[in-house]
């Protein structure tokens, strides 16, 4: 197995392409050890040590490190972890519960698909060719409110990411959209 690897807008972040499956469909976001619980894959990733994120999506792990950690120091360690993974058969995720699409009614529901219709064909696949992921997490008022994954979350060039890209494109088609606005998962 031979695992590339491609660095992200974010310094902190590294994107490992295992040349295989990793999700079925959607992601899977582990901001922390204690959240991977559902997750053999990234379990195993975090026990490296010097791991403080790990994000899967459909054909990649993004993994981020800790402040004081050194790439050249813990790859080496991370590349070992994945390859382990996939040649022990184990799953990535346990339960295989995956995440549910809710309906968007009310006086909004219009403007709420076409937000989500963009945002899937347009910025999650740019974006997760980054390593990371923004998922849609509300609309109030003409703001729309959406959370960073993976590689996005703590990014440098996020904010501008989300104001000059995001915010200018939902803007263009939808003018109902006055704003774009992060949020912490």
């Amino acid at each position: 197995m031979f695992i590339q690897t491609e660095s992200t807008p974010n310094p902190a972040t590294l994107k490992f392409l295992p040349g295989q499956e990793v999700l079925d469909m959607g992601t899977a976001d582990f901001p922390s050890a204690d959240a991977a619980a559902t997750s053999p894959l990234a379990k195993r990733i975090f026990a490296t040590g010097q791991v403080t994120g790990v994000f899967l999506g459909t054909d990649f792990v993004t993994v981020t490190k800790g402040e004081a950690a050194e790439w050249n120091h813990i790859k080496p360690a991370i590349l070992g972890a994945i390859m382990e993974h996939f040649q022990s058969g184990a799953p990535v995720m346990e339960g295989g519960a995956q995440a549910a699409h809710t309906a968007h009614d009310g006086p909004d529901g219009d403007v709420v698909r076409q937000i989500m219709e963009l945002l899937d064909t347009r910025v999650r696949p740019a974006v997760a060719q980054d390593g990371g992921d923004i998922t849609f997490h509300g609309f109030d008022r003409g703001v729309v409110y959406l959370n960073m994954k993976g590689a996005c979350a703590g990014c440098p060039s996020s904010t501008l990411t989300l104001k000059m890209g995001i915010e200018n494109l939902l803007r263009h088609y939808i003018p109902e959209v006055l704003e774009v606005r992060p949020v912490a998962a």
